[in-house]
C-alpha cells in the first residue's frame, strides 16, 4: 500500500466510487493512462483491486468515468451558446462559461493534453460525437456567414482558453481568478482582433 494511501484513507463522507476516481485523474494526469496500472489506483486509495473492479469492471470503464463530465460540461456550454443570440454579451459569456467549464476540470484536461493519442484511441469509437462540440464551439463563435478570417480567430480564440489546461504544470502557484481573467480577455482580444 502506497504512503498517501495509509495516511489518507477513504472517509466515511467521500465515497469510495470518487475516491477511485479523483485518484485516477491525479495518477493518470501524472503517469499517463498506459502507464497506470489498476493496482496503483487502488492502492493509492487503499483498497484492493477486487474492491476497484466492484465500482469499474475495467480501466476503460474508468477512464471514461474520468473524462465524461469534462465532455458533458463542453457539450453544454456548447448547447447554452446556441440557444443564445450571437452578441458580444454572448460571446464573452459563452466564453467565460467555456473557461469555468476548464478550470473545472484542469486535472482531467492535463490527461487529455498528455495522452492525447491514448485517450482518443480508447474512447474515440464510443463517443465519436464528443469530439464534435468543439467545431460547433468553433462555428457559433464565428458568428453568422463568417468569412475565413472569422473562423480562424474563432478557432484561435478556443484554443487560447484552452491554454487553462497547461496553467497547473507551467504556473502551479498562480492564483484561478487571475487565470480566468487573463484567459478571457486574451481570447476576447484574438476574436475580436482589427479586421
Amino acid at each position: 500500500m502506497s504512503a498517501r494511501a495509509s495516511s489518507e484513507p477513504v472517509s466515511a463522507g467521500r465515497g469510495t466510487k470518487d475516491a477511485i476516481r479523483d485518484e485516477a485523474i491525479r495518477l493518470f494526469a501524472e503517469k499517463g493512462f498506459e502507464q497506470t496500472s489498476l493496482r496503483e489506483v487502488a492502492d493509492a486509495v487503499g483498497i484492493t483491486k477486487a474492491s476497484l473492479y466492484y465500482h469499474y469492471a475495467s480501466k476503460l470503464d474508468l477512464l471514461l468515468a474520468v473524462v465524461e463530465p469534462m465532455f458533458d460540461d463542453l457539450a453544454a456550454v456548447v448547447a447554452e451558446a446556441e440557444r443564445l443570440p450571437w452578441t458580444p454579451e454572448s460571446i464573452r459569456r459563452v466564453l467565460g462559461h467555456q473557461l469555468a467549464a476548464l478550470m473545472r476540470h484542469r486535472r482531467t484536461g492535463e490527461l487529455l493534453v498528455r495522452d492525447t493519442v491514448a485517450i482518443v484511441n480508447a474512447v474515440g469509437d464510443r463517443y465519436p460525437g464528443k469530439m464534435e462540440f468543439h467545431r460547433r464551439m468553433c462555428g457559433w463563435l464565428a458568428g453568422p456567414d463568417p468569412t475565413d478570417v472569422r473562423i480562424l480567430r474563432a478557432t484561435a480564440a478556443v484554443e487560447v482558453i484552452g491554454t487553462v489546461l497547461w496553467t497547473r504544470p507551467l504556473l502551479p502557484a498562480a492564483d484561478d481568478g487571475m487565470i480566468e481573467t487573463v484567459l478571457l480577455q486574451s481570447a476576447l482580444g484574438v476574436l475580436e482582433g482589427n479586421s
